[in-house]
């Protein structure tokens, strides 16, 4: 891979290798010039929608307060010490989508969204640890960061927001717009405004074990098959009623012995997981779907693209699309990996794309999956 000016000129393998999940990296002008891809306005619209995650975070006189959406009014400009925070910008947004998918050098598995923070001078979050690696990026105004590895991560009791007690920062940054902060997990962090800023936060999937378990034995509860129902011909009198009989859990722990899960369980468990839509995404269909023919027609012409909620993953002969999977074949593989990949589809490949995989296409239109290009 060539070397990326948003990671400061070094190759993704590089970064992987020496920074990921292992220590921070400030990159000057990771993006050069750059400026705010959504307008305070138009986030404060965003922010009064009950789909759109957003929190307003207030601090008066070492006081902290927080009010999550849908929030209707933000306090005045003039007033210090706030900050806005709207989550999943790159659903609304298609120049916010495309600075996410920048980041796609790591994968789609991983990546979760872009969160824009606007502050008012003095505003933050306070001192705090995220569980996931995060790239912070500079969009408007100035940012000082104070950072830190401490290993104590307890937190200051009774506030509404995860605040660390003893937050020791040992390196200071001030971010100008196009400068960008990497940071691991649970690398402490402390961001504040100077004037008004706007920082945007791509945030990645990092989901608990005890989440991934709980959610996988609801997955094999519909694909468990265990014939019979228990019996004990056998049975022997007893002068201890209450007692679960020892033979009575023996054979019932050999029959739920019995459940074993395959790494194909898990594959298809991990996709249909991840490609799962949140619970605030929903999806439009065209107001006025073309005919299947008609379809065929304006997509062999201006190809596909996938909308930008939609999540596409793929593994060996699974697919999966938006919580949904099915296995291909050969002949199919290549047109649905390449548009998994490049989240579009020229004409060519639509051209020559199988009768089940367009059928699939012309599904996925009517749902709002995939947009003509």
């Amino acid at each position: 891979m060539k070397k990326l000016p948003l990671l400061g000129n070094i190759t993704p393998a590089q970064f992987l290798s020496e920074y990921w999940h292992k220590k921070p990296l400030l990159i000057r002008q990771a993006i050069p010039g750059f400026k705010p891809l959504v307008s305070l306005d138009a986030l404060q619209a965003m922010a009064t929608k009950d789909h759109v995650e957003s929190r307003l975070v207030t601090s008066t006189g070492g006081h902290w307060n927080l009010q999550h959406g849908p929030l209707e009014h933000l306090p005045p400009r003039t007033q210090k010490e706030w900050t806005l925070l709207v989550q999943g910008v790159n659903l609304h947004d298609a120049k916010a989508d495309a600075l996410l998918r920048q980041f796609r050098f790591l994968p789609d598995a991983r990546l979760d969204d872009l969160m824009i923070s606007f502050a008012t001078d003095g505003g933050g979050v306070g001192p705090h640890f995220d569980s996931y690696d995060v790239f912070l990026l500079q969009a408007q105004g100035q940012r000082r960061w104070r950072i830190g590895p401490q290993k104590d991560l307890g937190l200051i009791e009774g506030l509404p927001l995860k605040i660390l007690s003893k937050f020791k920062p040992n390196e200071e940054y001030v971010l100008e717009p196009g400068d960008m902060l990497y940071l691991p997990p649970h690398y402490a962090h402390d961001g504040v405004a100077i004037g008004d800023c706007q920082t945007y936060s791509i945030g990645f999937r990092s989901p608990s074990y005890q989440e991934l378990g709980e959610a996988f034995l609801q997955f094999m509860a519909d694909s468990i098959d265990l014939p019979g129902r228990y019996a004990d011909p056998e049975l022997e009198a007893t002068s201890k009623p209450a007692e679960i009989p020892r033979d009575m859990l023996a054979t019932i722990a050999d029959e739920l012995n019995k459940v074993r899960f395959t790494e194909d369980d898990v594959t298809i468990f991990l996709g249909e997981h991840l490609s799962e839509p949140k619970h605030n995404v929903f999806f439009t269909g065209p107001t006025k779907p073309l005919t299947v023919g008609k379809f065929a027609e304006a997509a062999a012409k201006k190809g596909l693209v996938l909308s930008r909620k939609t999540q596409m993953l793929y593994r060996g002969k699974h697919v999966f699309i938006n919580g949904e999977s099915f296995a291909i074949g050969r002949a199919d593989k290549v047109t649905l990996e390449a548009l998994a990949n490049q989240r579009a589809l020229d004409g060519a490949a639509i051209a020559s794309a199988s009768d089940d995989v367009m059928d699939a296409l012309y599904t996925w239109y009517q749902d709002g999956w995939i947009e003509l290009g």
